[in-house]
C-alpha cells in the first residue's frame, strides 16, 4: 500500500509571528496523569482568556503524552475527566490497560534461553579455569524479558481514542503542532515525535515509545530503532517549544521530591523517615530527586537561552502524602487525586497571584480572582462551567438536543394556542 503524502499543517493562530502559547507536560504514571487532569481543569476554570485546546504548541514527555496529544486533539480537561476519570461507559482508561503481561517478551526470551543456554556452558567448558561459572552464565541475562507489561495496549487503546470523529491519530493532520520526547536507546539521544522526518509515526505510537519506562515495559521498535521514555534525558523538554518561538510556555510537572521531615512536623505525615518504607519508597524518591533537580537547571538556562519568553511552572507542593504514597496505578484513588490536584493548583495560583498576574496580563490572560477565592468550587463545579459545556462536543450536543426539543415544545404549544376558540 502506497505511504499517504504528509497532509499540509493548518495554518496555527496567530501564524504572522512567533507561536503564541504552549503547554509543556512532564511524565508521572497513570497517577500523575489523573492528578493533572484535576490540575488542567483547575487552570481552566480559574484562568480568564486561556482556552487549552487553543495553544499553539504541545509538548509530551512519557505520561505527559497522553495529556499533550489529547489536548491538541480538541480534548478538553472536562472531557478528559469524564473519559479517564468520572464512572460510566465513558471511563475506559481501566488499569488492565497498563498491566497485560507482555506476553510475547516473554515468550520471544524463553525461545532463546535453550540456545543462551548451551552457548554458557560451553564457554564454561572450553576454559573452566579462568572463566567462573556465573561469568560463563551472565550470557542468559539476555533472556530477562525487557519489561514485565505489554505496552502495545496503550498504543491500541489511544489508536482507537484518536480515531473518533474530529480526533486524529496523524501528527500532520492536527490543527496544532504537537510534539512526543523519547530517548532512543541504541544512542542515548533524545527524538521528537512530530517534528520534520518523525511526524510519520502515528501519535499513539509516539506516546507508547515516549512512555516506555524501562523494567515496566518493553523498547518500541519504530523504522528498525527502538525507543524508551523521553524523561531519561530531560524532565519537560520545555525548549523544544521555545525554540519554537512560543511566548508563553506553560509546564506542568506532577512529580517532585517528598519532604517527609517537613510534612512530619505539620502533622501530616506519621512515618518521618522513608527508609521505614522499603525498596518501592526509596527508589520512587531516588527518581523523584534526580528528575526534579535537572529540571531546575534546565528552568534556569530557559531564563537566560529565552529571555522574551514567560515560562511558569506548575507543580505539586513537596508536603504533598497523598500523591507521594497513592499506588502507580491506582484506580479506586483517581477521583480523590484529581480533586487534590485541582484544589491544590487553586491554592497556588491564589498563592502566586501577585506575581502570575502581571505575567499572564501580558498575554491576555487574567486570574479568575473570584473563582480561586471561593473556598467551596470544586471539581464539579468546573465541570458544570458553561465555558466546560461549551468545550466538550459532548455536552454542546446534548445542549443542542434539549434546545431542539424546547423550540419543538414551544411551536406546538404555540399550535395548540392558536387552535383554541377565542372567547368571545
Amino acid at each position: 500500500m502506497p505511504r499517504r503524502s504528509p497532509a499540509p499543517r493548518r495554518r496555527l493562530p496567530g501564524s504572522a509571528g512567533p507561536p503564541r502559547g504552549g503547554l509543556a507536560r512532564a511524565g508521572g504514571g497513570p497517577r500523575g496523569g489523573r492528578a493533572e487532569i484535576g490540575a488542567l481543569l483547575a487552570l481552566a476554570d480559574s484562568l480568564d482568556g486561556l482556552d487549552l485546546n487553543d495553544l499553539d504548541v504541545y509538548v509530551g514527555v512519557s505520561s505527559g503524552g497522553f495529556v499533550a496529544a489529547a489536548l491538541a486533539n480538541g480534548i478538553s480537561p472536562a472531557q478528559m475527566y469524564r473519559l479517564f476519570i468520572d464512572d460510566g461507559a465513558d471511563a475506559a482508561l481501566k488499569p488492565e490497560i497498563f498491566l497485560r503481561p507482555a506476553v510475547g517478551e516473554f515468550w520471544r526470551r524463553a525461545n532463546a534461553l535453550p540456545a543462551l543456554a548451551w552457548r554458557a556452558a560451553l564457554q564454561y567448558l572450553r576454559d573452566p579455569f579462568h572463566r567462573g561459572v556465573m561469568s560463563s552464565f551472565s550470557t542468559l541475562a539476555r533472556a530477562m524479558p525487557t519489561g514485565v507489561f505489554d505496552n502495545g495496549a496503550i498504543d491500541a487503546f489511544l489508536a482507537r481514542l484518536f480515531a473518533a470523529s474530529g480526533r486524529t491519530n496523524d501528527f500532520r493532520e492536527l490543527h496544532r503542532r504537537l510534539y512526543l520526547v523519547a530517548t532512543n536507546l541504541d544512542t542515548g539521544a533524545s527524538v521528537t515525535f512530530g517534528a520534520p522526518g518523525h511526524d510519520h509515526v502515528p501519535i499513539s505510537r509516539a506516546i507508547e515509545a515516549s512512555s516506555a519506562l524501562p523494567g515496566l515495559f518493553p523498547p518500541v521498535e519504530i523504522d528498525g530503532e527502538h525507543y524508551v521514555d523521553g524523561a531519561l534525558n530531560k524532565t519537560l523538554h520545555a525548549s523544544v517549544a521555545l525554540e519554537a518561538g512560543v511566548r508563553l510556555l506553560l509546564c506542568v510537572n506532577p512529580l517532585v521530591p517528598f519532604d517527609a521531615s517537613s510534612a512530619t512536623r505539620r502533622g501530616r505525615l506519621t512515618v518521618e523517615k522513608l527508609n521505614q518504607g522499603g525498596l518501592p519508597l526509596v527508589l520512587s524518591q531516588t527518581f523523584r530527586a534526580i528528575i526534579h533537580s535537572r529540571m531546575r537547571v534546565g528552568m534556569e538556562k530557559y531564563r537566560t537561552q529565552y529571555p522574551s519568553a514567560d515560562v511558569v511552572l506548575f507543580e505539586p507542593d513537596r508536603e504533598d502524602a497523598d500523591m507521594f504514597f497513592a499506588n502507580i496505578f491506582s484506580y479506586s484513588q483517581r477521583k480523590r487525586l484529581c480533586s487534590l490536584a485541582f484544589a491544590k493548583t487553586r491554592y497556588n495560583l491564589r498563592l502566586r497571584a501577585a506575581t502570575l498576574g502581571p505575567v499572564l496580563a501580558r498575554h491576555g490572560i487574567a486570574l479568575r480572582e473570584d473563582r480561586i477565592a471561593d473556598s467551596t468550587r470544586d471539581v464539579r463545579s468546573a465541570l458544570t462551567d458553561p465555558r466546560a459545556v461549551r468545550a466538550d462536543p459532548r455536552r454542546r450536543r446534548n445542549v443542542r438536543g434539549t434546545a431542539r426539543e424546547l423550540a419543538h415544545t414551544l411551536d406546538q404549544l404555540e399550535r395548540w394556542m392558536a387552535s383554541r376558540p377565542r372567547a368571545t
